[in-house]
């Protein structure tokens, strides 16, 4: 009988091929579930502050004048948290603008983040949002629990945050928002 002796090298190539094939695999299936989470932003995501009170937040609004989101009791508001160097806030400004424009019966506020007077001043005009925007001058979004922008609340006419939105809006979003809190 003659036998056949597998040479080494064999072995090892086949086991180093079987190892790179499993981690090729794996970090590809890793790659595939990162891309799709970051392309699809959560509708809603969990916040200490929802179906609560609206936590105190003043702006300095670039016309000098503190808005506070608490003047707006009664009314329904959107505010929304963004920064002159965050992209999906360009993105979604021109929306926010728009939605603005065409629902009278909500008001809408924009605080800027973590950013710096003069671009965040550069970034107003550049888009003029038609409802009071500035800095917040208390850190307030600390106790929104913001984890960066762009995030909006949606707080109903009481007084109660009822919904937080990660990421940039679409209009038809937005939308779906504002019908929720009688916008």
């Amino acid at each position: 009988m003659r036998e056949q002796a597998i040479s080494a090298p064999a072995v090892g190539s086949r086991a180093r091929l079987a190892a790179w094939s499993v981690g090729g695999l794996t970090v590809g299936a890793a790659l595939a579930v990162l891309g799709w989470g970051v392309t699809h932003p959560p509708l809603a995501a969990p916040s200490g502050v929802v179906g609560r009170p609206a936590p105190p937040l003043t702006i300095q609004a670039f016309d000098g004048s503190r808005i506070a989101v608490a003047d707006f009791r009664g009314r329904p508001v959107v505010l929304n948290f963004w920064a002159s160097w965050c992209v999906p806030c360009r993105q979604e400004a021109p929306v926010l603008a728009a939605a603005a424009r065409s629902t009278p019966g909500v008001e809408f506020v924009g605080a800027g983040i973590q950013d710096r007077e003069g671009p965040a001043r550069a970034f107003q005009q550049q888009f003029q949002e038609p409802y009071p925007v500035g800095l917040d001058a208390e850190a307030g979004y600390l106790r929104y629990g913001v984890t960066g922008p762009p995030e909006t609340y949606f707080i109903d006419g009481a007084g109660r945050v009822r919904y937080r939105f990660l990421g940039p809006l679409d209009a038809g979003t937005l939308r779906a928002y504002l019908d929720r809190i009688g916008g």
